[in-house]
């Protein structure tokens, strides 16, 4: 078996609360969502709280803005690099939150993290919505130079450049997803701390307002400080449509819905991610002809159901291919990523359909709520250990787990144990080259996954 070692920060979006979507012991789904938590606090960028749980991280990224004259200090950084990039801790947020909207009422004394997880991302993407009027920040960091560096984030001596759009550089695309993680948040926080939460709504208005007035991609606009890392290979339409869905979810105005209508749902996808968000907006849209039984949305019912009928194995329509072991496969690179997305699309979708006894059909197939929830609890056990090999691709959750994760912060000693500063090059040698297990565990992180297909020297299983 070959592993990618990424630990990838957008793959954990979905898995934490689709585990809730199960009761059974084993695997231990409690387990592995208060773990999915502890993951946030370990990619935490700025002055850490008291509350900070994961005690090898200490405050990082403080002038963080400085350049620019403005204060974006938070957020969180990337995978295992030292780079902010708002486009998919914007997408990261938003998951969150529907997650919290969806499966909160499930999640005792974890409800209280997941909104910590999903303030900390909002609190910074306010900085870098309000800092300077006319201008979006959506990324802290010079990604180029960071991967030629190997250093903690406590000691980083790279530049801090800091990217943003603008009526001149637009990016509808970030802005969309920006405006979709507030509005989202808006609504986790309305109950609890109002507040904020009409500060966030605020806010979502006038960056959703921005990406529809000044229409690009911000891969056009910014090129290679975030291309190839979070290029815009799918455009910007489709973080239109899904800011614009999640806008009107959070205030029920027609404004929003007019925007929906005039996209429509044309666009069939069969992938679902920080790139792609088509079906997470036909699925989030279907819950109102589902639960409403509002037919002017009839129309993204059925986007979601041909979504659905490209991901169940036994479909007719089927365009996703799975391992021999179960899992589904995507494309080679971080494919945990794509399967954690689509799994809570599958959950609920089916939680929809359960609450009003809806089943529909590819071609011959009847499809029932139990129907999605079969393949999705397949995919996440499998993601926790029930899989050939008897490996959890989260780290720290198990007995047999990754122990050597391509992240900077787990591969390099705390300042606790190693207070001198490890400079760009001083982590390599002999830190990032050493065969041994990181010294500091990143407890709810998901690596990127199996490679399919590829049979285990002297045996004969397979992924």
């Amino acid at each position: 078996m070959t592993m990618r070692r990424g630990a990838a920060f957008c793959l954990l979006l979905s898995l934490s609360l689709v585990l809730l979507g199960f009761v059974q012991a084993k695997p231990n789904y409690k387990d592995a969502l208060a773990k999915s938590f502890l993951f946030f606090q370990g990619q935490r960028s700025g002055r850490l709280p008291a509350s900070q749980r994961v005690s090898w991280r200490s405050d990082s990224g403080l002038s963080d803005g400085f350049s620019a004259h403005v204060d974006l200090t938070g957020g969180y950084y990337d995978a295992g690099d030292n780079v902010k990039f708002n486009f998919p801790m914007a997408f990261t947020t938003t998951m969150l939150s529907w997650s919290s909207l969806e499966y909160g009422k499930r999640m005792g004394p974890e409800l209280a993290n997941a909104r910590a997880a999903i303030r900390w991302a909002t609190d910074y993407l306010l900085k870098c919505a309000t800092a300077t009027p006319g201008k979006l920040y959506v990324g802290v960091g010079d990604p180029n130079v960071d991967h030629k560096c190997w250093e903690r984030p406590e000691d980083m001596d790279t530049s801090r450049t800091v990217y943003s759009v603008s009526a001149s550089s637009p990016g509808s695309d970030v802005a969309g997803e920006t405006a979709a993680a507030l509005a989202a948040a808006s609504m986790v926080f309305r109950k609890v701390d109002r507040k904020y939460s009409g500060l966030l709504l605020r806010t979502a208005r006038k960056v959703f307002q921005f990406a529809m007035q000044y229409q690009g991609a911000y891969s056009d606009s910014l090129g290679s400080a975030v291309c190839p890392f979070y290029c815009s290979y799918s455009g910007y339409k489709d973080e239109l449509l899904w800011g614009a869905a999640w806008m009107f979810r959070a205030t029920n105005e027609m404004s929003y819905y007019k925007i929906l209508k005039s996209m429509g749902a044309d666009n069939q996808p069969d992938l679902f991610s920080w790139d792609n968000k088509y079906a997470g907006a036909h699925v989030l849209l279907s819950r109102r002809a589902l639960l409403n039984n509002d037919k002017n949305f009839e129309q993204f019912e059925g986007a979601a159901e041909n979504f659905m009928c490209r991901i169940l194995p036994n479909s007719p329509y089927k365009t996703t291919q799975y391992t021999q072991g179960g899992l589904m496969y995507k494309l080679p690179e971080s494919n945990l990523q794509y399967v954690t997305s689509i799994t809570f699309l599958l959950t609920t979708y089916a939680k929809y359909m359960k609450s009003t006894k809806h089943t529909f059909n590819c071609g011959n197939l009847l499809v029932t709520p139990n129907s999605l929830l079969y393949v999705a609890k397949r995919q996440v056990d499998y993601i926790l250990g029930e899989n050939p090999i008897g490996m959890s691709y989260m780290v720290g959750f198990g007995p047999n787990f990754p122990k050597r994760i391509h992240h900077r912060g787990s591969s390099l000693p705390s300042l606790t144990s190693h207070p001198q500063a490890i400079g760009c090059d001083g982590g390599f040698q002999p830190f990032f080259y050493s065969a041994n297990p990181n010294p500091n565990i990143l407890t709810g992180a998901i690596v990127g996954g199996p490679e399919p297909e590829r049979r285990l020297p002297g045996s004969t299983q397979r992924l």
